[in-house]
């Protein structure tokens, strides 16, 4: 075998390792749907949370889709001409009235799926809500945030 052979050979294997543990990576992130993905469950419990799930995961993604469309009406009215002070007053309104909203279907869930907990998963549930809600929001639930860095185009930077 030649050197370039073997070059060739490690660095395409190597390559390829590197591949597949980022697809696996990926799929075990976009796994993640709710806060008990990060908890052990036993497959009758897993079911019911999926069941659960059914109807909640909808309900947040419109609730989180209004808020979104709303927020960009918001944008386009703080640099509107004239601007329209009654009618950005009503969006804000609407925005933390759908924020209020999305944080009670939230609670609610996680109120309805700790009730299928034994005490050793709800202390496993606490840490991971504990831990998600320290950022600030409603960790995986909340509207994403979409991070601007400073030096990007969209700043003009």
């Amino acid at each position: 075998m030649s050197v370039k052979g073997f070059v060739f050979g490690t660095a395409f294997g190597a390559a390829a390792a590197a591949g597949a543990t980022y697809a696996l990576t990926r799929t075990c992130e976009a796994e993640v749907r709710g806060y008990l993905d990060m908890v052990d469950l036993t497959a009758d419990q897993r079911c019911k949370v999926e069941t659960i799930r059914e109807s909640f995961l909808p309900r947040v993604e419109g609730i989180r889709r209004e808020i979104c469309l709303l927020r960009s009406e918001l944008a386009d009215l703080l640099f509107a001409s004239p601007l329209a002070r009654d009618r950005i007053s009503a969006v804000e309104d609407e925005i933390a009235r759908l924020q209020r909203r999305l944080d009670q279907e939230v609670i609610d869930h996680i109120v309805e799926e700790r009730a299928l907990l034994t005490p050793d998963q709800q202390r496993q549930f606490h840490r991971v809500v504990a831990e998600q809600f320290r950022s600030g929001g409603l960790g995986i639930h909340d509207v994403p945030a979409r991070r601007v860095r400073r030096g990007s185009r969209l700043l003009g930077h």
